[in-house]
């Protein structure tokens, strides 16, 4: 059984619709959808349906534009919620449900679907949230999630994000608690944002890291015995060693993006087993 990986298909875009769907059908293997998949519960919806016929298993995590408030008027918690429900009518794992293992043939692995956000904290070390606003704007920067991603009920975005990671990391300590002793004890953990700050780089736009991480999550590859790290969010595809853990950003991005870097390049990702390169 293999897992595959893709984010950021922003489907909508005509063009991305078509990647969708005309992606590969692998019956007896697993599907990341690493967040970003669009801004609407309808785009959300158009992948789920196309892609859960073709896998036996999807694993969905949201990213910011999905949470975004849009012409369905739902906001924050309230439309993560409406998320989540939707992915379970199609039998996708959520961040909300109980975390399964998938064997690749070399070990079992802990799938550790997550939501963590973002709390501007990829930034110089001692800015608060406004200083790190205010050093991505002297940059030009301003992220569309300033507009759009409301976090009600919660004050701000970075109490949001304080409150996923708590409930997070007490949920996959437990889940790894619980595990029989035949299993490996190592896991994947999958968030459309990257874990740790030294693989959100943005060449072309250093600053816009205040809106890719949290320093909450670190050492969470460690602590959480991860075999691999999925993300997106970057839109560069690539994998990197962080502490001998090997991380994927599995984006598949804008149309623009895609014709000028990806050229020829198959849109999903083998996370397990790793493929030889």
């Amino acid at each position: 059984m293999r897992l595959w990986a893709i984010s950021d298909l922003h489907v909508g875009h005509a063009e991305n619709r078509a990647i969708v769907e005309g992606l590969p059908s692998y019956p007896d293997d697993w599907l990341v959808l690493g967040g970003d998949l669009g801004e609407t519960l309808g785009h959300v919806r158009f992948v789920l349906e196309t892609l859960a016929p073709r896998f036996a298993r999807l694993v969905w995590v949201p990213g910011n534009h999905e949470l975004w408030t849009t012409d369905d008027g739902l906001r924050g918690v309230e439309k993560y919620e409406a998320l989540v429900a939707l992915c379970r009518e199609h039998g996708a794992l959520t961040p909300e449900d109980p975390y399964e293992s998938l064997d690749d043939g070399v070990a079992p692995r802990l799938v550790v679907p997550m939501f963590t956000l973002y709390d501007y904290s990829f930034a110089p070390a001692g800015m608060l949230p406004d200083d790190a606003r205010a050093w991505a704007l002297e940059a030009g920067l301003v992220c569309a999630d300033e507009r759009l991603l409301d976090p009600a009920p919660f004050p701000s975005i970075e109490a949001w994000c304080a409150a996923r990671c708590a409930l997070t990391e007490g949920r996959v300590s437990e889940a790894l608690e619980a595990l029989p002793a035949s299993h490996s004890g190592e896991t994947v953990l999958i968030d459309h944002f990257p874990l740790v700050e030294q693989v959100a780089q943005l060449p072309a736009i250093p600053r816009f890291t205040i809106w890719c991480g949290t320093q909450r999550t670190r050492d969470w590859h460690l602590r959480f015995r991860a075999a691999a790290v999925v993300s997106g969010h970057l839109h560069i595809r690539r994998s990197r060693l962080v502490d001998g853990v090997r991380f994927d950003e599995v984006s598949l991005g804008y149309p623009r993006q895609w014709r000028r870097y990806a050229r020829g390049r198959a849109p999903l990702v083998q996370i397990l087993p790793r493929a030889v390169e």
